[in-house]
């Protein structure tokens, strides 16, 4: 036991502290003042009651293109993407799925000229009506022709659309009501002169891919075969969980068209019709068709909320005429009209009709097409799209272990079972 002398001080220590302790418990409130760590805070700022999550900045695909190493541009060509491994990869692969739809649908792949003489676009009407979207070229000697003649026409035009080189196809041969309808598709390289301060990333480009078919059709086919086109739209914009879109028909415009009014009008029932039929909402758009005829386009929303036309489905009376094409048929003037009859004097009668053509785009410009899948996937692809769909990771550098990753690896990317299928059939 201590001695007294010795616990006097550590009582009168004691109570001194429980003193202090009384006098700072007890202090009233205005008097103390927080530490850091106890300091009224803001709340936190509320959130959108439509969701769960705080607000993240919206996809923008030139940034997510940079990082993942898709495309790039070039001063030296503005308005023309260039595609790096990876880009070209997921290119390629929208290419291929839209090839195995074309044997669903009824579509023919062909390849036509990137370069034609200014006659064809004065024929076709695009030198009168979409000359300031064209770039014209020049060329600085005579060319021969197969006949061996000299040809001194030396200015072209790049083609801004395939249209007039498919109705050279069609016109290159005899044609039947029983070809009809002939349905080509074409994926190579259009050029539109865009004004520079428009271009941007891969939706406003000045060269672009566009999966441009052409519909030649007798006028009783129409309704059916612009019915087929919305179901075409609507199952790959299902498959790539894309929507929803909007229809929107455009009629004819005001100044710069080709045509009779009487002419316009009818395509114009015939694609309400259609629309009708498809049992979706559409809307109209006056005065915002195609110089040869009136459209539906299909519109989408990037991540910024800006709308922008993908698929595209327009019904042309004007260009067949312009290009004098034609197909035998019976009854020609029932025919004609989209008329059926059973009178069996009208049907022994021969003669030639005009066919109607449906253009259509399903994609629109793959470019835009997939900047807006950059975007609506945030750069997180589906593993069928994506450039890097496995990695294999080695622990070590060893001779063997090396051979056997690079046999799993073309294993993996089906270049083993290619090599052993050759093989077998030789």
């Amino acid at each position: 036991m201590l001695p007294r002398r010795t616990l006097r001080p550590l009582n009168r220590s004691m109570r001194q502290l429980s003193a202090a302790y009384k006098d700072v418990r007890w202090r009233p409130w205005r008097y103390t003042r927080n530490c850091s760590c106890s300091a009224p805070r803001p709340p936190p700022p509320t959130l959108n009651p439509t969701t769960k999550n705080p607000p993240t900045p919206p996809a923008d695909h030139r940034t997510l293109g940079t990082e993942q190493e898709l495309f790039t541009n070039s001063p030296y060509s503005p308005g023309s993407p260039l595609f790096l491994p990876n880009g070209a990869h997921i290119f390629n692969q929208l290419l291929s799925f839209l090839r195995a739809q074309y044997k669903l649908f009824g579509f023919e792949e062909v390849i036509t000229p990137t370069l034609y003489k200014r006659s064809l676009w004065k024929k076709s009407g695009h030198l009168e009506n979409y000359k300031n979207d064209m770039f014209e070229v020049r060329g600085q000697t005579s060319v021969g022709n197969e006949e061996g003649d000299q040809d001194h026409e030396k200015e072209y035009g790049l083609k801004p659309m395939n249209c007039p080189g498919h109705c050279l196809l069609f016109r290159a041969q005899k044609r039947s009501y029983k070809d009809l309808p002939i349905r080509y598709a074409d994926f190579s390289s259009l050029h539109r002169n865009e004004v520079s301060g428009a271009l941007s990333g891969l939706t406003r480009v000045v060269r672009f891919h566009q999966d441009d078919g052409h519909i030649f059709c007798r006028p009783i086919q129409i309704t059916d075969e612009i019915s087929k086109t919305l179901q075409f739209v609507a199952m790959v914009y299902k498959t790539f969980r894309l929507g929803p879109y909007k229809l929107v028909l455009s009629t004819m415009p005001k100044q710069q068209y080709i045509g009779t009014i009487e002419e316009w009008d009818r395509a114009e029932d015939q694609l309400k019709s259609a629309l009708n039929n498809s049992g979706q909402e559409w809307t109209l758009n006056q005065g915002d068709g195609a110089f040869y005829g009136p459209k539906i386009d299909i519109i989408l929303k990037d991540s910024d909320g800006k709308e922008h036309q993908t698929a595209t489905i327009q019904l042309d009376f004007q260009l067949p005429q312009r290009f004098n094409l034609q197909y035998q048929a019976r009854a020609p003037e029932h025919e004609a009209k989209g008329i059926t009859t059973t009178d069996p004097e009208q049907l022994h009668s021969f003669g030639s009709v005009t066919p109607v053509i449906i253009h259509r785009a399903i994609f629109g410009s793959l470019e835009r097409f997939m900047a807006l899948l950059i975007e609506h996937h945030k750069g997180r692809w589906p593993f069928w799209l994506s450039p890097r769909q496995a990695i294999i990771l080695t622990l070590d550098s060893s001779e063997g272990l090396t051979k056997e990753v690079q046999t799993q690896a073309a294993t993996l990317s089906g270049a083993v079972l290619q090599r052993t299928s050759e093989s077998d059939s030789s």
